[in-house]
This record gives structure tokens, sequence and C-alpha cells, in this order.
């Protein structure tokens, strides 16, 4: 077994809080029961970039069921948890992740995946995806001058052994439709997040408890009465506005499309600018998955004491290197808190270096949503095997959510009205009138 962890004793640990997942995802155990009957990876190696959580682990272990190789790798410096990479290792997982990663021991555990040469690639951020794609087509790079030190085998060899790829989060997918775009995607990607059991469910209320899980956990703050501000209005914004609103919140919604900000509107949320919003704010929360949303500028507007979060996938949405040229003094003063003390004299405080709170700081989604989302990645691995896809980034068949959605409906003992023959047809025809 290759592998590397923190501590491979707390496997035990581990185990323990996969149990606890498995309990809460049955949709997942019902395609574990199918897939491991049948054998349906027999003999394919599965290259994953994943945040490294019981959840994770209750998918992996599917694959590792089904026949599977699998090499697992974290897809954020702070998400992983230690016991649970332990008792991957266990199971027969080739684990490379611990939670306080550095930058070249992110980019090394990455590459030991991209080594494996994998059949298929999971990916959650797009980081191993676009790694391979650096070495295929020469790029420059840190990461890349790393990979090739661990790397054997040529790069187009890699590439040419891939059938496909799946990409788990919204950051991930617009990475790779760019891409797509310019035509030098390598091999066809299942788009996860695009799939209403996942987006609508895991990006809205799985991100909107999870992230504030997070926030609590680590400051022991009170919500009611605070002004928060989301940055973005997408199903991630959306899910922390209603789940801060619900804690007493008064909540400010920061957004540059007009659509979602007039239905922020409408929703009955105070909509403005950052600039405005700065001025107000108690807590802020990212969620955009751009860069530099907030900068210089809001922080010296910022009252003392404020609070910045972020639940966006990298690390780029709050500009530490603004927060760090205007401030005279930092100091961690907790766990996953920096104390930063402005030239003018006030104090910002920045959770988990502007990384996942709700990974960096908490669990991550509750199991019962990540339930529906690790099922679309254990249906689409099987989508990109039984078919010969072009070089694109497509969505699941809402035939596979429906399938999804009804599993998840029968664990939860919710009954749903059915079509008559009569309803159906007057569904699917056009004669009928006023």
């Amino acid at each position: 077994m290759e592998y590397k962890v923190k501590d491979i004793s707390l496997s035990d640990k581990g185990r323990l809080k996969i149990r606890w997942a498995e309990q809460h995802m049955p949709v997942l155990r019902e395609i574990n029961n199918i897939f491991s009957r049948k054998k349906v990876l027999k003999g394919i190696r599965i290259g994953a970039c994943l945040h490294v959580t019981k959840e994770t682990a209750v998918l992996v272990k599917v694959f590792k069921h089904a026949g599977a190789e699998v090499a697992l790798a974290a897809s954020n410096p702070l998400s992983t948890q230690d016991e649970v990479a332990a008792a991957l290792v266990e199971e027969g997982i080739h684990v490379f992740a611990w939670r306080g990663m550095s930058w070249n021991d992110y980019y090394d555990a990455i590459a030991r995946v991209i080594s494996f040469s994998p059949n298929i690639t999971l990916d959650d951020g797009a980081d191993l995806t676009g790694l391979i794609h650096k070495l295929y087509y020469k790029e420059s790079g840190k990461e890349v001058d790393l990979a090739l030190k661990i790397i054997d085998e040529q790069p187009d060899k890699i590439v040419s052994g891939i059938r496909g790829g799946t990409e788990e989060t919204t950051t991930g997918v617009i990475r790779l439709r760019a891409l797509a775009k310019e035509k030098r995607l390598l091999y066809p990607i299942i788009a996860v997040n695009d799939s209403l059991t996942k987006f609508l469910f895991d990006n809205r209320y799985g991100t909107g408890q999870s992230c504030l899980d997070g926030i609590i956990r680590v400051t022991n703050i009170l919500f009611a009465g605070k002004n928060v501000v989301v940055a973005g209005y997408g199903w991630v914004g959306r899910g922390i506005a209603l789940r801060a609103r619900g804690l007493g919140a008064r909540v400010i919604i920061v957004e540059t499309d007009p659509i979602k900000a007039l239905e922020a509107y409408y929703d009955g949320f105070y909509v403005t600018n950052m600039y405005e919003a700065s001025k107000i704010g108690d807590i802020f929360i990212t969620a955009t998955g751009d860069i530099n949303v907030i900068r210089k500028e809001h922080f010296v507007r910022m009252k003392n004491g404020a609070i910045l979060a972020n639940a966006g996938h990298f690390n780029v949405e709050i500009s530490i290197d603004d927060l760090e040229k205007i401030s005279q003094k930092k100091e961690k003063i907790r766990e996953n808190i920096t104390e930063y003390i402005l030239h003018n004299g006030r104090k910002i405080y920045l959770l988990a270096e502007g990384r996942l709170i709700n990974l960096a700081g908490a669990e991550g989604h509750p199991s019962e949503v990540m339930d529906m989302s690790f099922s679309n990645q254990a249906l689409a691995v099987k989508y990109l095997l039984s078919r010969k896809l072009s070089r694109k980034v497509y969505v699941l068949p809402r035939n596979i959510d429906n399938r999804i959605a009804l599993l998840k409906l029968k664990a939860l003992g919710v009954k749903i009205e059915k079509l008559t023959y009569e309803q159906k047809k007057y569904l699917s025809s056009w004669e009928a009138g006023t």
C-alpha cells in the first residue's frame, strides 16, 4: 500500500465516523449493494481529489467494493479528517492527505494520484484535472515541476488511459468549461455539480448549514442581531442567507448579476454593493467563486471586530494580500482565527485563512445531503464507463436525477402522487382547449 497520512493509529476513530456517515446515506448504500454484487468497476483505477471526510469515505468504499483500485488526495489543505484518512488506508485505499498540508504537500499528493495512471478522475475544484492538462500541454508552473519529479509515466500515455472524469463543485465546472471552450479538454467530464439532486440540496442546504456551523464552532458568536453580508446569491449564497436569517441575523446581499440581485430583493433581503455593505456588516461571508470580492477599499471601512469567512472553493475571494498590506500586526488568537490590526487601529478577524469555513472549521456538509451528491458521483462513473463520449463537459441525464430522488424519498418514507393514464395523455397532447 502506498499512502501518506498524519497518523495511521487514528483508524479506529475513523471507522466509527465512517459508520455514522453510512447510516445516514441510504441511497449510496443501495448503490453500493448493486455495484459490489456485480463488481461493475473490476480492473478500473480511480484517481480522486476530494475533501477527505467521512462522507467521501463512504463514496470511495463503494468504488473499492465494486472492484476498483482507488487513489485519493485532498482537494483542500485544511479539509482532511485525519482519522478518516487513516481508516481508508486500512480499507485498502491509497490516501495522500492530512490536515494542514503545505502547498508542496498538496500538489505532491495530487501528483501521486496521477502517478497511478487512473482510468477515471474525480475532482472537487479541478486541481487534479487541471494538473493533468498542464502536464500534457507542457505548461510552466511550480506544481508542474513538482509533479514531473514524481510521475514516471509520460503525460500523453497517462491521458490515453483516462476514459473520463467528474467534477463536484461550481468553481471546478467553470474551469473545465473554460478548457472545453478553448477546445483543450482532453477527456469527457461529467459536471456532477449541475445535477438537480446535487446543487439544489448540497449547495443550498448543505453549505447553508455547514458554513454557519463552521463559523459558530470557530468563534462561538451569536448570529441573532448581527448584520451578515453574503457576497453572491447563487445556490450557495441563497442557502447561507436563508440559514443566517433563521438564526436571527439581518442579512445583506451583495451581487453583480441583476437577476439574482432582484431575486434576493424579492426574497426579502437588503441588497447593495460591497462598498456600502462594508460599513455596516458584522460578519462577511463570500460565496462567489471569483477573486478579490472583499479587498482594501472594503477592509478600511469595516467596523472594529468585523469577521471574514469564505464559503467558496478557493481562498481567493477575500484579498489576504490587501489585508496584509494595510495591517500593522497579525496574530493567531485561537484555532482558525487570525486577528489583523489595521493601520487605522481597527481589528478584523479572518477565519480559517480564508479557506472553506465549513470544512476547515467544521465537518463539511451533513451526510444526508452528501448522500445525493455522492450518489451522482457513483452513477457518473458508471455512466462514463458505459459509453464513448466526446471531449466535452456533460450533465447527467434527468432520469438519473429522478432515480436518486426517488430512492431518497423512499428512504425518507415519503409517498408521492402518480399520474393516471388520462393525465399522462393530457400532458402529452395538444388537442384539448379551453
